[in-house]
This record gives structure tokens, sequence and C-alpha cells, in this order.
């Protein structure tokens, strides 16, 4: 009767986003089967919390960000460079390894400063129509939670981000540090730039803080993705509610 239930259900859904007037002609009839677009819009909160929590909770430990191909922090654009040019050298790719290394560390370290930023975040943002979310496609709360919270997570995010990257986490050394010397090690091997322009920048700060944010966005769509997916990810009440016909 369950499956029968919702197989009704979701073709409401699709019939409703495909030949009704207006969206609150098909919250009503959605309505009448026992779910109203408050109740999906409180289940997209849920799981995006819950994404945020998974999310933040994987990022944090040791090798996080390192370890994990999907999110790992390279060197910023502008030091493509580097990795030909000081992999000939000697001790040259250690440096970039321990950059590399450093600048992870320093993204798992922020991690946790993530949390209440983004549910904040989550808690705040308004769905005016949560069926349209809901039947799009396995990330579209993501998404739409991205697209409206990007720059002031990025604002808040920021700040946390530069804390760690001037702490000493490998080596003794910060990853400003760690990348500062990989930077003067190329920069001293072109011969003041007579062999290859050198790089001048070293700020770190904003390229950790997009590529941080945008590993955790990422895993927070995987988990969204799980919730709609897979029923032992639905963890509560309203999950099952909403996701159960998804």
């Amino acid at each position: 009767m369950k499956k029968i239930k919702n197989s009704i259900l979701l073709g409401l859904m699709i019939i409703s986003l495909l030949s009704f007037q207006s969206c609150e002609e098909a919250s009503k009839i959605l309505e009448d089967y026992g779910i109203s677009n408050e109740e999906v819009i409180e289940g997209l909160k849920t799981a995006l919390t819950i994404g945020t929590d998974t999310s933040v909770t994987t990022l944090s430990q040791t090798d996080g960000y390192f370890k994990d191909d999907l999110v790992k922090i390279l060197l910023p654009a502008e030091a493509a460079p580097v990795y030909n040019v000081l992999s000939s050298l000697p001790g040259g790719s250690l440096l970039i390894n321990e950059a590399v290394l450093s600048i992870n560390r320093a993204a798992e370290d922020a991690a946790p400063e993530a949390k209440n930023i983004f549910i904040t975040a989550v808690t705040g943002i308004t769905i005016a129509d949560g069926f349209e979310i809901l039947n799009g496609g396995d990330t579209a709360a993501t998404i739409y939670l991205q697209g409206k919270t990007s720059n002031p997570l990025t604002d808040a995010f920021k700040p946390k981000i530069q804390n760690s990257l001037t702490k000493p986490l490998i080596l003794n050394r910060s990853a400003e540090q760690a990348y500062a010397l990989v930077l003067k090690t190329y920069n001293d091997a072109s011969l003041g730039g007579l062999l290859w322009p050198e790089i001048k920048t070293n700020t770190l700060t904003d390229h950790v803080t997009q590529k941080a944010l945008t590993g955790i966005f990422f895993k927070v769509g995987e988990e969204e993705r799980n919730i709609r997916r897979n029923p032992l990810h639905r963890v509560n009440d309203i999950l099952k509610k909403v996701f159960s016909g998804s």
C-alpha cells in the first residue's frame, strides 16, 4: 500500500509541475496526499544541515582533504610552472609536497569552523517552492544553497582559513611559509627572471578559501544524493516523509 501511495505521490509531483498553471495549485493537490510545501522545505533544510554536519566531520579529519582526490587542494593556478621546474631540482619535489600537504592541513584545521557558518546559512535561506527543488537533480538543494550563500559564506570563512594558513602545522612551518619557500626556490632558480618569469604572489587565503568551500559543497551534495537515493540515509521522520517518493 505504501509503495502505491508513493508512486501516486511521485506521479502527481511530475504532473503538477508539467500541467498546473501555478505552484500554488500544485502544492494544493500535493497537500491532499499528505505533504505540504512547508514540509518539503523543512525536509530540504534538514537534508542540507545533515549534509553539512557529515561533510565537515569528514573533511576536518586528518587527510580529509589531502587524501580525497575529488576535493584535494593543489597550489594556485599561477604556480603551475613550479611543478616542472622544482621537480627537476634536488629536493624540489619534497618542497612542493610539503606545501600541498600544508595547504590541505590548513583546510582540515579550518573545516570545523565552517559548520556553524553553513548551518546559519541553511536556516536563513528562503525557499519559495520546495517542490521545484525536490524534483530537481540529485544535488538540487545543494546547488540552490551554493547559489544563495556563496558570497556571505566566503566572507565568513576567509578569516578562519587565514588563521589556519599561518599555523605551523607541518615541520614547524605554516602553509604560507611552505608556499613562500616553494616560490623562493623557483624564483632563485630563474636567475632573477632571466630563465623564466618570476612568480610574485604568495597569497593563499583566497585560493584556499574558495577550494575549501568548494570541497564542502561537493560533500554536502554527495550526502544529499545519498538521502535521495538511499532510505538508510533518511535518519528522521521528515526526511522519510519528504524523500520517500523521490
